[in-house]
């Protein structure tokens, strides 16, 4: 399980966590942090975190490095005992361009929040995009779950 903190609760993300959570095969208990800010917010740390002074999408910054079952054995130092899991990160959505974006390319918005929380989450459990082969990889599984959550292209 994949449990979601956030000021803006959501199902769709919810589903979103679930449906990797079953996809990937992913064992133990997790924890996520989401937050949804503005084009400012979101330039200021991508510049500050990252050395990049421009609005992005999404950003996530990863906790764990090697991906094991989430359990306090293999995590005893990033073991959380009050949310009975380990924390994978935090991913930031900026909502104005997800809404940009979803009119650029045709789809609901829903479709691009669920998308750019997954790309998120991906990263997070060590997801990359750096060669063609890492990127395939992640937008199979990208896509793969979009669609089991009804959200294909």
């Amino acid at each position: 399980m994949i449990e979601i903190f956030t000021e803006t609760p959501n199902s769709l993300f919810e589903s979103v966590a679930e449906a990797a959570y079953e996809k990937l095969a992913l064992k133990g208990r997790a924890t996520v942090e989401l937050l949804i800010v503005s084009e400012e917010e979101i330039r200021e740390i991508n510049a500050r975190e990252r050395d990049v002074d421009s609005v992005t999408d999404v950003l996530s910054f990863p906790l764990l490095g090697e991906i094991k079952p989430f359990e306090k054995e293999n995590y005893p130092f990033d073991y959380d005992e009050d949310t009975d899991g380990v924390s994978l990160g935090s991913i930031l959505i900026c909502d104005e361009v997800a809404r940009r974006q979803a009119k650029e390319y045709g789809h609901s918005e829903q479709r691009e929040r669920a998308y750019l929380f997954l790309h998120g989450l991906l990263h997070l459990l060590g997801y990359d995009h750096m060669d063609e082969e890492t990127k395939n990889e992640m937008r199979t599984a990208e896509e793969d779950i979009l669609r089991s959550v009804g959200l294909a292209r």
